[in-house]
């Protein structure tokens, strides 16, 4: 059909056409009107609150009211007011009445709403647990402290959140468990003391929020939330498996700590959480009386003053609670998030379990490879297919394979899938290769399925999916600060939500395997609470100098740890400051401390505005010395440029103030690796009573040809048997 058409037969439907373009207009304007009202956060001065309102709330409330330019319900316009993470309230504004409201003298700064992803045992085993010595009888589990998981729920009813053997709820406990859908005060108990939701963010940004596969509650959809509060403080459980894997016992770090729940994360299309509702969380959690707060999601990273998570964890540092975030999934150089250097940051490490399945070729060669299919399933003679020569066929991509092709034989492919399989490292992999190519007839003798494997070498490895360093906001302060068991963890998760299929079949379970670096930050909140009920008067950055100067350094072959998808040494960019040693870090002997102020003073070098320091630190007044100051960090980070005229020397400035045994002496050893050179001074360092400090400066020198990562350690040695251990990462920018 031709679509040329006469101007005349254009001009006679002239009248018509006007009407037509009228009415787009109009649907045009009601849409936009609609589209014009955006969700922003907006910090305030709350010294700006007028006496006669009697909370934050009836103020910000009024002053929504004073800019609004339409006939709303102001109550719908606000979604939530904050008064802890910052003083300020979340809305729905048009640009004219956020305009009006940025002319407000009370004004601070504004967010726009953002949205952040999910960074989605025999571990406590792994990490030197036991019920008779070291921490956990020392710290009684963890009796008495709270741990606030910022998640995607959590199912009560699981096992691990059985309050058999718990002590009462702490009398300084404010929280409470929300009514919502399949869930009541009934569902928490004196382990569970407290689960809330926050979903206004996400609603009123049109995110569908689905009705089947999710709870208007605080209740679990996807498992990962009550994954995750397992992981910290599951309860003990007996005879916990995935399908006939590790038949035997899943237990959480702390097991006697209390959890509280504050969902953020759910059933939408793409399981992001909107940055308003996780400020809520964080805001409500620092209200209800918290002592360590874990989230498993982030954000882009972008500088402090604009990152949510960064403003609500100082504003949680400065109530004296512990803030612990996973890295992130992203893999890759400089990808790492929630690197504020208040924040704990935690990427993830392998343990020394597997789950393997076993393959022997036509040839005799035995290979051995991951298989997380839970049949147990023997193959035998079985015809060995490659695709070979046409790239489809040999990643097996979807549909590329001939079913006549591949029926009864077993495939080689070159990518990772999902059907009954095993998972070669590359050496394997390669050796299976060159046989199948190789033979006209190539077969596979046998094959078998569901094989667990403990003391698997080398432990730890950096997982390869966790984000590494440098930070791209702070290169210069390391991270992530810590590596934890973040691969193949077993702990709860939600059993209405079928697992696996099998066939024709769904499964359920009660317990599963899940990796990533929002399991590894579980791992280091439980830690953080045994060491919290253990010294109660330790401030967050004490727990976190012990946790990273007792962290193991090698694995379980006595090697420098390695990446696990390379097969290659790593750096501390990839693992920080090692792998977590609870016991260890019970008894550290010195702590590198920090508080506000030192917070304040590295805000102060960065450059800022004024508004950018205020936006950050919720205050109009702060002090910044003017001094060259570096932070009291546990590592130290020292960044060279290549040039004739570029130094390639830099000093760091520390202070270390003893924990330990009244008195000790401390002699710095030094471990280098040829083209680089460190110096202290001085070089002893004499303690005679607790909790006095001591100062040092160390130097850090590489040679012009040095390569553009290098690492070494600086470690103190007392006569006690502690070893305090910083790593020094020299990075050459060429």
């Amino acid at each position: 059909m031709s679509r040329v058409r006469s101007s005349r037969s254009l001009f006679s439907h002239h009248a018509v056409l006007s009407w037509l373009l009228l009415l787009l207009l109009g649907i045009n304007n009601a849409m936009s009107e609609l589209e014009e009202r955006q969700t922003y956060i907006i910090h305030m001065d709350h010294s700006y609150k007028p006496d006669s309102f009697s909370t934050h709330e009836s103020w910000h409330l009024s002053t929504l009211k004073s800019v609004s330019t339409s006939p709303v319900n102001h109550k719908e316009m606000l979604l939530y007011s904050y008064s802890h993470v910052m003083q300020g309230f979340s809305a729905r504004l048009t640009p004219s009445e956020l305009s009006q409201l940025e002319k407000s003298p009370a004004h601070r700064a504004t967010y726009r709403e953002t949205f952040g992803k999910l960074f989605t045992t025999h571990t406590t085993k792994f990490l030197g647990l036991k019920p008779n010595s070291g921490i956990w009888p020392a710290a009684s589990y963890g009796d008495g402290v709270i741990i606030g998981i910022i998640d995607t729920g959590i199912w009560p009813e699981s096992r691990s959140f059985s309050d058999k053997g718990m002590s009462p709820v702490p009398e300084r406990w404010k929280g409470q468990c929300e009514y919502g859908t399949a869930f009541s005060q009934s569902c928490c108990n004196r382990k569970l003391v407290g689960a809330r939701s926050f979903s206004k963010g996400l609603i009123a940004a049109g995110r569908n929020i689905s009705t089947e596969l999710d709870f208007d509650s605080a209740r679990d959809n996807v498992g990962h939330g009550t994954h995750t509060s397992s992981t910290a403080a599951g309860n003990y459980v007996v005879g916990a498996s995935h399908f006939g894997y590790a038949r035997g016992s899943a237990r959480g770090v702390a097991p006697r700590a209390h959890l509280a729940m504050y969902k953020v994360l759910w059933a939408t299309d793409t399981y992001e959480s909107a940055a308003t509702d996780v400020l809520a969380g964080m805001d409500q959690a620092i209200v209800d009386g918290v002592d360590i707060m874990s989230l498993s999601l982030g954000f882009d990273q972008t500088p402090y003053f604009s990152d949510v998570i960064a403003i609500a964890s100082l504003s949680a540092i400065e109530q004296g609670i512990f803030v612990v975030c996973a890295t992130g999934n992203d893999g890759g150089t400089s990808s790492t998030h929630n690197g504020a250097p208040w924040i704990m940051t935690v990427g993830a490490g392998t343990i020394d379990r597997s789950f393997v399945a076993t393959m022997t070729l036509g040839n005799g060669l035995v290979v051995e490879g991951t298989s997380y299919f839970p049949q147990s399933i023997y193959i035998t003679n079985a015809p060995l297919y490659y695709g070979r020569g046409d790239a489809n066929k040999e990643t097996c991509k979807l549909s590329a394979l001939d079913p006549n092709e591949v029926a009864g034989k077993v495939v080689l492919c070159d990518n990772e899938y999902s059907i009954p399989s095993l998972v070669l490292p590359t050496n394997s992999g390669t050796s299976v290769l060159e046989y199948v190519t190789g033979m006209s007839n190539a077969t596979v003798k046998a094959l078998r399925f569901v094989s667990t494997k403990l003391g698997t070498k080398p432990a730890p490895q950096v997982a390869y999916f966790s984000s590494r360093g440098p930070d791209p906001i702070s290169p210069g302060v390391l991270k992530p600060d810590i590596l934890a068991p973040g691969a193949d963890v077993l702990a709860a998760v939600a059993p209405n939500v079928p697992f696996m299929q099998i066939g024709d079949y769904d499964l359920v379970t009660d317990y599963a395997l899940f990796s990533g670096t929002s399991m590894a930050a579980p791992h280091v909140a439980g830690v953080a609470a045994l060491l919290k009920a253990v010294h109660s008067d330790w401030s967050p950055a004490a727990i976190r100098s012990a946790i990273m100067t007792t962290a193991n350094t090698i694995d379980n072959i006595g090697s420098a740890f390695r990446d696990q998808w390379t097969g290659l040494p790593a750096s501390p960019l990839d693992f920080g400051a090692g792998h977590i040693n609870p016991n260890k870090a019970m008894d550290p002997g010195l702590i590198f401390d920090m508080d506000l102020q030192d917070y304040v003073e590295f805000l102060c070098g960065l450059g800022y505005t004024r508004k950018q320091m205020s936006a950050i630190l919720r205050r109009n007044q702060w002090n910044c010395s003017g001094k060259p100051n570096d932070l009291n960090y546990p590592s130290f980070v020292a960044i060279f440029t290549k040039g004739a005229e570029s130094p390639k020397v830099r000093n760091f400035s520390r202070v270390l103030t003893n924990v330990g045994n009244d008195t000790a002496t401390y002699q710095a050893v030094v471990e280098v690796p040829t083209g680089m050179r460190i110096k202290t001074e001085p070089s002893i360092l004499t303690f005679t009573s607790k909790n006095q400090k001591r100062g040092f400066v160390v130097t850090v020198e590489i040679d012009a040809d040095s390569p553009s990562v290098t690492y070494g350690y600086l470690k103190w040695i007392d006569q006690h048997k502690h070893t305090v251990s910083s790593p020094i990462v020299a990075i050459y920018n060429k």
